[in-house]
């Protein structure tokens, strides 16, 4: 055993869609205006009984029926998350319960937008210590619970979901070297805070950072991966914007790469985004098993991680 693979994947979203015409009977804004700054059509509103858990739960045991495996071959559920209301248990320890896991180590983790990315690789790095031989990994969102809906510049942003991947070990690596890092001194441009706990950000400085600063920690992100840029049959970024994602993927040079723009139909899931977007890229056909694809997150704390992966 030298690495690990991303062996199936599955992803949920709630069933209530809420329109741009609808947010503009809530707040002063307006289908164009949006669909201009922002490239959303439609978001994802998860109802009273859904919960961080139930979606993340559901998420996870698509991924795990894809697989194949059996619920007492996972051994480690790492579940990436910002919205989590309870603390104890964790939401990891929830999936695990529902999902009937006899003992797995079970963690979630907080990096906001870019947590999955980091989730997957803290899978991938205890698999490849002999900690753990099969991961269930999960990014889920309830961003609408953190929502000021008064605020048209975050409101018309943020929906609801789930996705999940089940890693497993592998002789050959099939997950790339992660590439990490942050800019603490900037965290204050992404916050959620208060009581209640409410999302602000400052967007022209997350535009400005995620279109300059980005692009080469992408390219960096391939070269660890032994691959260019154009060898990418698909990328996906964060899906914090369209006005973000289409500028850093241009800039990074995958000319040749489908680039995932789920954004337009499932707002901005911060953590969910990746998971949710690969999945469905994967559903469709699209990208055939084996290619190579980028995946990046970036987002709260001015935080990124990304990693090349092969399409389970």
């Amino acid at each position: 055993m030298s690495g690990s693979r991303v062996l199936a994947l599955g992803h949920y979203q709630p069933a209530r869609v809420l329109t741009n015409d609808e947010l503009a009977t809530m707040v002063d804004t307006s289908d164009e205006w949006i669909r201009t700054r922002v490239g959303i059509r439609t978001r994802r509103v998860a109802g009273p009984d859904e919960t961080v858990a139930s979606m993340a739960t559901e998420a996870a045991a698509k991924a795990l029926a894809n697989s194949g495996l059996a619920a007492a071959d996972i051994d480690l559920v790492l579940v990436a998350t910002c919205t989590a209301v309870d603390r104890s248990p964790n939401t990891a320890a929830r999936v695990a319960a529902a999902l009937g896991l006899p003992s797995p180590a079970v963690m979630d983790v907080n990096v906001v937008c870019a947590g999955f990315t980091h989730a997957l690789a803290g899978a991938d790095h205890a698999i490849r210590a002999g900690a753990a031989r099969n991961a269930l990994v999960v990014g889920v969102e309830k961003f609408t619970d953190v929502t000021d809906w008064t605020d048209r510049t975050t409101c018309v942003l943020v929906g609801d979901g789930a996705g999940a991947a089940v890693v497993t070990a592998s002789a050959e690596p099939e997950i790339g070297p992660v590439v990490w890092g942050s800019v603490p001194g900037m965290g204050h441009a992404v916050r959620i805070e208060g009581t209640p706990s409410r999302f602000a950000q400052e967007g022209q400085s997350v535009y400005r950072w995620a279109t300059t600063q980005l692009p080469p920690i992408a390219r960096s992100v391939c070269e660890r991966a032994g691959l260019e840029p154009a060898d990418l049959a698909a990328v996906v970024l964060h899906q914090a914007n369209l006005r973000i994602i289409e500028p850093v993927a241009r800039k990074l040079g995958a000319v040749n790469a489908i680039v995932a723009s789920d954004v337009t139909e499932s707002g901005n899931t911060s953590a969910a985004s990746i998971p949710l977007a690969l999945s469905k890229l994967v559903a469709s056909g699209r990208v055939e098993p084996g290619a190579p694809v980028l995946l990046f997150g970036f987002g709260g704390n001015l935080s990124y991680a990304g990693q090349v992966i092969r399409c389970p």
